[in-house]
C-alpha cells in the first residue's frame, strides 16, 4: 500500500513541521485537553497542539532538545527506556508518539490515554530495512503490531505501508478510549482535518 506523502518543500521546514498524520487526526483530541508528546525531541508536535489551545507536556532524554521544546509547554527530562515511566498514575487527553518505538513502554503509553482521549502513534515498520534506517528489528513494528498494542481503544484510522519522500515504511494509528459514560452517544469521527 502506498500511503500519501507530505507535499514537497524546503527540507529544513519539513523537518520542523508536524507529521501530516498528527495534523490530520489532532482534531479528535478533546478541546483544551492535556497532551503528552512522548520522545518529543525539539517539540514540533508540542508546538502544534499548543497553537491549537492545548496544554502540552513533552518527555525526552535529550536535554538540548528539551531546551527548545520547553518554549511550547512543560518538559520532563527522562530516559524512559532505562528508567521508570515518569507519568505513572497520570492520564492525558491526547498522547502523541512519532518515529519512536520501545516495546516495553507501549502499555504505559496506551495506558496514559484518558477516557475520551486520543492516541496518535506513527513509527517505522518492517520493510524499512530495505530503504534505510532504522533497520534493526528492535525499532521496526511487525505487521499489525501497532493495532495489537491498541487493544481496548477504538481505532479510528490505521495505515501500514510505504511512504515516499523520504522513502520509509510506517505504521500509524489514530485511536480513542471510550468516554467515561458508556450510555453517551458515541462521538462522530469526521475525516476532515483541522487547519
Amino acid at each position: 500500500m502506498l500511503l500519501s506523502a507530505p507535499s514537497p518543500g524546503d527540507a529544513h521546514a519539513a523537518l520542523a513541521a508536524p507529521s501530516p498524520w498528527v495534523q490530520r487526526w489532532s482534531h479528535l483530541a478533546p478541546a483544551g485537553g492535556r497532551v503528552l508528546d512522548v520522545a518529543c525531541g525539539s517539540g514540533r508536535h508540542m508546538r502544534w497542539f499548543a497553537q491549537h489551545g492545548h496544554p502540552v507536556t513533552g518527555v525526552d532524554r535529550a536535554a538540548d532538545a528539551l531546551a527548545s521544546a520547553g518554549t511550547f509547554g512543560h518538559t520532563v527530562l527522562a530516559d524512559i527506556e532505562n528508567g521508570p515511566w515518569p507519568f505513572a498514575g497520570q492520564a492525558f487527553d491526547a498522547v502523541v508518539v512519532t518515529n519512536y518505538l520501545w516495546r516495553a513502554r507501549l502499555p504505559d503509553i496506551v495506558g496514559a490515554v484518558a477516557p475520551g482521549g486520543l492516541l496518535l502513534y506513527e513509527t517505522f515498520a518492517q520493510g524499512n530495512e530495505s530503504v534505510g534506517k532504522p533497520s534493526r528489528p528492535d525499532f521496526l513494528l511487525a505487521p499489525g503490531e501497532l493495532l495489537g498494542a491498541c487493544a481496548g481503544l477504538r481505532v479510528v484510522a490505521y495505515e501500514d505501508g510505504f511512504l515516499d519522500a523520504p522513502q520509509r515504511f510506517v505504521q500509524r494509528v489514530a485511536a480513542v478510549r471510550a468516554a467515561p459514560n458508556p450510555g453517551e452517544t458515541p462521538p462522530r469521527y469526521p475525516l476532515a482535518a483541522r487547519g
